[in-house]
This record gives C-alpha cells, sequence and structure tokens, in this order.
C-alpha cells in the first residue's frame, strides 16, 4: 500500500540539519575548514559554538524559530568542525547526546507523515499499521528495531513485550520517535569519528579552547584527569562526607543529596552493583526504581552518559555543602577536592 508522505522545507532542515537532504539547502555545502578563518562566516561560527555550548549545559540544542534558516544549516557541520578540534570525548558525546534529544522532542511534535518521512533517511522500513486488530499506529522492520533498543534497558522494549509479526514490530509513532533519537545519536556520533585531524585555523583552536574550559566549568576536571583505582575515603571532600555518614546510618537524604552522592562514588570508581547495595538501608527502598537510577546515573542506561556531582556553587545553593576546609576554598567541584586530597592521602 503506497501512502504519500509531506515534502520537508528548508525550515524543516534547519531544524534536522544533519539529515542527507538538507545539504542542497546550503548555501556553502561544499564548506572547507579553511574557509572558516573568514570573518564573513563569523555569524556562523558563533552559532556552532552556541550549539555546543547549548549542548554541555542543558543536553538539548535549541531550535528557535526566529534563527536564521541558513545559518543553522551551516552551524551543523561547522559544530561537527569544532567538537572535533576539542579532541575531548565528552564533549563529542555530548553533543551528539544533544542534537538527538532535541531531534525526539521535535518529532514529538510533528505530524506521523513527517516523522515516516524523516525515518527514510535513514533506510528505516517504518511503515502505518494496516492491521486493524492491532492497535498500533505503525510498524518497524526487526532489524531497525533491534539495532536501535540495544542500549535501552526498559523492559518496556524487551522483544517478549512487544508484538512481532512477520518480521515487524508493532509501535506507537511516539515510540518510533523515540528509537529515531538513538539513531540521530549513534549518526552524530560517527561524524564525530576521525582518526586523523586536520590543521585547523587559528579561530577554530580558539572556540575550541572556549569549549573546553566551559565544559571543565560545568562538568568538572573528573573527565580530564584521572583518579586512582582504590577508592580513598580519607579524601572525601566535607560535603561527601557528611551524605556519606547520614548514608550509612539510614538518615534521609534529599534528592540532590543522593543524586550527588551516588554519583561521586560512581566517578571515583565504586562499581554500580555496590552503590545499589548501599541503599537497602533505605526505608522507602526499592531495587527496581533504585537499580534504575543508579545504572542511569552510571551511563548504563537511556542517554548512556554518565553523570557527575554538581559544582560546589550549586551545593551551596541547594545547602549541601558544609563544613568547608581550605582545600574547599581552591576548588569548584567535589571531584576535583577528591583528586587533590587522594594525592597525598
Amino acid at each position: 500500500m503506497q501512502h504519500s508522505f509531506s515534502k520537508f522545507a528548508k525550515n524543516d532542515y534547519a531544524r534536522y540539519p544533519f539529515l542527507k537532504a538538507a545539504a542542497k539547502y546550503m548555501k556553502m555545502p561544499n564548506l572547507k575548514i579553511q574557509d572558516l578563518a573568514d570573518p564573513g562566516l563569523k555569524g556562523i561560527l558563533r552559532r556552532a559554538e552556541e550549539r555546543l555550548n547549548e549542548a554541555i549545559l542543558s543536553a538539548l540544542v535549541s531550535r528557535n524559530p526566529q534563527h536564521d534558516a541558513d545559518i543553522e544549516l551551516m552551524s551543523f557541520p561547522v559544530a561537527i568542525i569544532l567538537a572535533t578540534a576539542t579532541e575531548d570525548s565528552f564533549v563529542k558525546k555530548r553533543y551528539a547526546l544533544a542534537e538527538a534529544n532535541q531531534t525526539y522532542e521535535d518529532l514529538k511534535e510533528e505530524p506521523r507523515e513527517k516523522v515516516l518521512e524523516f525515518a527514510q533517511n535513514f533506510v528505516w522500513k517504518l511503515e502505518v499499521n494496516s492491521t486493524r486488530s492491532i492497535p498500533f499506529e505503525c510498524s518497524l522492520a526487526f532489524v531497525d528495531y533491534l539495532r536501535n533498543t540495544t542500549h535501552l534497558r526498559d523492559k518496556h522494549w524487551k522483544l517478549v513485550n512487544r508484538i512481532l509479526s512477520c518480521g515487524k514490530v508493532y509501535l506507537s509513532i511516539d515510540e518510533a520517535a523515540r528509537l529515531l533519537k538513538e539513531e540521530v545519536q549513534r549518526h552524530i556520533e560517527k561524524r564525530l569519528e576521525l582518526k586523523e585531524l586536520p590543521r585547523f585555523p587559528p579561530n577554530i583552536m580558539d572556540a575550541a579552547e572556549r569549549i573546553k574550559k566551559l565544559k571543565i566549568e560545568i562538568i568538572g576536571e573528573q573527565e580530564v584527569e584521572g583518579f586512582p583505582k582504590t577508592i580513598v575515603q580519607e579524601a572525601f571532600p566535607p560535603c561527601i562526607k557528611a551524605l556519606y555518614q547520614s548514608f550509612s546510618s539510614g538518615r534521609h537524604l534529599s534528592h540532590i543529596g543522593r543524586f550527588t552522592l551516588t554519583s561521586f562514588l560512581i566517578n571515583i570508581g565504586m562499581p554500580p552493583e555496590k552503590a545499589i547495595e548501599l541503599f537497602r538501608s533505605f526505608s522507602d527502598y526499592s531495587e527496581r526504581m533504585t537499580r534504575y537510577q543508579v545504572e542511569h546515573i552510571a551511563g548504563e542506561r537511556g542517554s548512556r552518559t554518565k553523570y557527575t556531582p554538581p559544582r560546589c556553587e550549586t551545593l551551596q545553593t541547594h545547602g549541601v555543602c558544609v563544613n568547608q576546609d581550605e582545600t574547599c576554598r581552591r576548588v569548584r567541584h567535589p571531584l576535583g577536592y577528591y583528586r587533590r586530597k587522594s594525592r597525598t592521602a
């Protein structure tokens, strides 16, 4: 059965600039890296840097309808260049995730026909379901479904819980959009893989340095410098010691307190399974929920991004920062404290 699809316009490709057909709308489809030294392209470079900053700050890339479509289209490949120039695995992974997250948010608002057309870009066999006895909007080829549910741990996505017939898995249009998010993230991550880096012009390197600096300010230095494989409790910052003491005695911890302690322990080398065990002393303990939350923080679920504790400034705002000592005044992140102290502990 043939279905007619809506045609994407230029503004659609400005929102989804990684689609193949977006190239024909770009004013400079053959842009070279050295061209970015041209002052006339300053606006495109500025928006590309902004895309990466937004990714670091919120894991999303804004889609403002007032943004110039030409700049939006061109700033995507330039953002890829900028992310590559940072040579920072976190920045690259975070950018791919942010574009994918925003795509999912956008696709949820699109009519079904546009989601189907979007899927064609990745050669998906996604079709409208014409079988009345099956209560789902569309069907997806088994291989496409399997490829994009590999990292989704929720039992909702397990094949045993899906309707599978004649090599097709049936799903809602929103579920199809969620799986397209996985496809987009993997697609962008692949574009960011370069074995040999080209020579970048000075303005690109300057922008890359600013992005890395922002990343350290927001995420912390632990992504740049490693930590001892053996956990050193003597090197815990005062806030973590206080949280850990409350945690060990089963006293209530706020949401941000639990997140801060769990992400701290995960980042200094505690296995997720061990962190899950620690929560058993809590009266509201739920293994299913605790496992989901801990594994999500550890980057083993969902976006596959390992989360880090909030910065000291944020902990101060939420009243988690306590008993400051001299080292606290020289660092901006709990993991920065731990790195300093663990060298001498």
